[in-house]
């Protein structure tokens, strides 16, 4: 029986007519997305710390227009009005003096916020920078940098502020001053445990074989990579700043009158509290969300930036 010759290689197959071959051609692949976006995609999925973040930006969106959003100027008095319970007219009620109790809590917000985020920079900047030399050079270097933070830590924080503002005086500055101060060894130490386990990684043992400076692999692989530890800890020290500017303003070193601030005004609505509850409530219930809020998105930031969390909820796992 004589076989039937086998066509050519390149003869297309019986069935599949003029089918076109579309692995001839380059795979197109889809580019990365960048790391911030990914992480806000994944941060937006955690309805908790998506929640959080849209009330503290509101809260920051209102201190930046607080003067539009007052209904009344912060020190505007009416004796007639004084001590009024919430009604249409004033939602938050009236102080002693007749102030509009909302207004002085919208200005507030300002006030409070501002030395919050200027304290934690401070502290941000200085104890980063000690944390990156003490835990990238080690040795004599680490010895010197820590003993130097274990000292400020051996104080209690409060009476370190205190003290702080007992030499410099009172106020807004010198009140975010003193809180930087005492929040300094904390950022230096998440700053160095992260470090110790980022510097002998491949990457920078590369770096260091080929010649690059210390500082360019400090400022290039070192600190991106020491970075996610840090930016948790900058949302949880918001929270504590505000508390501190608080307490502070309250104890009389903050904020001085007749500027509004949350703690001034707890302060002022305590001789109050049996007959206008308002005054210290609503001060109380603005400081009460904020640090809420900054907890939660730290706590939100710290799964969305740990590798194994970001892995598992980029798979669709919780």
């Amino acid at each position: 029986m004589t076989g039937q010759p086998l066509p050519p290689p390149d003869a297309p197959v019986a069935g599949q007519g003029d089918a076109k071959d579309t692995s001839a051609g380059p795979a197109t692949l889809r580019p990365a997305r960048p790391r911030w976006r990914e992480t806000l995609g994944l941060l937006a999925r955690n309805p908790t710390a998506a929640f959080a973040g849209l009330v503290l930006l509101a809260i920051i969106l209102m201190s930046l227009v607080d003067e539009t959003l007052a209904a009344q100027g912060p020190n505007e008095t009416s004796v007639e009005d004084r001590l009024q319970p919430p009604s249409w007219s004033h939602p938050f009620g009236t102080d002693d003096l007749g102030r509009d109790v909302l207004s002085r809590v919208i200005l507030g917000a300002g006030v409070s916020l501002r030395v919050g985020f200027l304290a934690v920079g401070i502290a941000l900047l200085i104890g980063t920078l000690i944390g990156l030399l003490a835990g990238y050079y080690g040795r004599w270097v680490d010895d010197v940098l820590m003993r130097i933070m274990d000292m400020f830590f051996a104080f209690p924080a409060v009476l370190l502020a205190i003290a702080i503002l007992a030499v410099r005086g009172p106020g807004s500055g010198n009140t975010a001053l003193a809180i930087g101060i005492v929040y300094i060894p904390i950022f230096a130490r998440v700053t160095r445990a992260s470090v110790l386990g980022v510097r002998e990684e491949v990457y920078v043992r590369a770096s260091r074989s080929v010649g690059a400076s210390d500082l360019r692999i400090l400022s290039r692989h070192v600190l991106p990579n020491a970075a996610p530890p840090i930016i948790v800890q900058t949302s949880i020290s918001l929270a504590f700043a505000v508390l501190a500017e608080a307490a502070l303003s309250f104890l009389g070193l903050g904020t001085q009158p007749p500027n509004p601030s949350w703690g001034r005004m707890l302060a002022e609505g305590r001789g109050f509290i049996q007959d206008a509850w308002w005054l210290a409530f609503f001060p109380g219930m603005a400081i009460f969300l904020t640090v809420l809020c900054f907890n939660l998105l730290g706590d939100g930031l710290r799964d969305v930036l740990d590798p194994r969390q970001r892995t598992l909820m980029a798979g669709g796992g919780r």
